[in-house]
């Protein structure tokens, strides 16, 4: 085999193995989400974590520097031996993409190692919404001491980041799984850029470093950090991480990050309930006090100024990456962290 066709057969190993992978979600477990994984995770964000800027965003900068130069350069060559190149770099990355991190898109699901269940009807989903917005109500109104007024959280990024710790050490007392170490917690250098593609942050799978974007109302920026901190110990599903970061958000002692969290989930199980039932959603509206619906408004005004084709395209590919690693629903997987947060709180109390 000639020397330029190695690394694309390679590629196509790699597809192939992944889909026979997909079956054996114990092992992917115990031997790369319990075991090797570990051991990267730890030895990236004790390398980098320490590093006040993201690594991570610089070498994203330089390799799309590099390829924009590398076209050029080869721009005489024909289109064949440009495909193939192209196919040999894209191998090593996809290599490096699961063997850094990406594998623990194929480990066990969250509700069968925490034994939840999954399905759940209209009215448990609208009695969880009640409790939710009462738990809400009450948080807002300890924050504001006035039911009308939207919750200004008055803490730095940087305290932020600091400050998600104690939730996780709080929640990992009840579940060793969750236990997080190592911090490695950023504020995105291409924070512009990932507000017009519509992201709120993302975890760097090469540098494993939680990256935040720090434009975010301030408000919301406690549930997204801690969101990311839930890919950075190993969970790939965007719902199980949503899931994850609620938890650690409102096992924190302070409130501001118990309002991020409930928030949050409000704002996705009343999107839930406006597709299943727009008549019932009408009558719980006027239940939420005023404030924190001032606090949804300052979210849409801030999104509506950023509002472009860019994010429609950037969402469409992002909705099929998510498909292509073991996330069918796509970007409505973010929202089936409500079957979690349902089932799990089914008896007992939001707290």
């Amino acid at each position: 085999m000639k020397r330029k066709y190695i690394l694309p057969v390679f590629l196509l190993i790699q597809i192939i193995a992944l889909r026979i992978l997909a079956f054996f979600p114990e092992t992917v477990e115990q031997l790369y989400s319990k075991g090797l994984y570990v051991w990267i995770s730890h030895f990236s964000r004790t390398v980098l974590g320490k590093i006040p800027f993201s690594v991570g965003d610089i070498i994203y900068g330089i390799v799309i520097i590099y390829c924009i130069y590398w076209f050029y350069k080869k721009r005489k060559l024909n289109w064949k031996s440009k495909v193939w190149s192209a196919l040999s770099f894209l191998s090593v990355v996809y290599f490096l993409f699961h063997l850094l991190w990406a594998f623990n898109y194929y480990r066990l699901p969250l509700f069968e190692k925490m034994k939840i269940c999954r399905e759940y009807t209209e009215a448990d989903l609208i009695s969880f919404t009640e409790k939710l917005i009462a738990k809400t109500n009450e948080v807002q109104f300890a924050l504001t001491k006035d039911r009308n007024k939207k919750v200004v959280n008055p803490y730095s990024q940087d305290s932020i980041f600091k400050l998600t710790q104690n939730g996780y050490d709080n929640l990992a007392q009840q579940y060793p799984m969750f236990q997080y170490e190592i911090p490695s917690r950023k504020k995105s250098l291409i924070s512009l850029p990932l507000t017009y593609m519509g992201f709120g942050g993302y975890l760097n799978p090469f540098t494993n470093e939680a990256q935040v974007n720090d434009k975010l109302p301030m408000y919301s920026f406690p549930n997204v950090v801690c969101h990311e901190m839930a890919h950075q110990i190993g969970f790939g599903s965007e719902s199980e991480c949503n899931f994850i970061g609620f938890m650690a958000c409102i096992k924190n002692k302070d409130l501001y990050f118990q309002y991020s969290a409930y928030t949050t989930a409000l704002r996705y199980c009343l999107g839930s309930i406006i597709e299943k039932n727009e008549e019932r959603f009408k009558e719980l509206k006027p239940t939420i006090n005023k404030g924190i619906l001032e606090n949804f408004k300052e979210s849409e005004q801030f999104w509506e100024q950023y509002d472009t084709f860019i994010d429609k395209g950037f969402h469409i590919f992002y909705d099929q990456f998510l498909k292509t690693n073991q996330q069918k629903d796509g970007l409505e997987s973010y929202s089936k962290f409500v079957d979690l947060l349902i089932n799990y709180y089914r008896d007992k109390e939001i707290k």
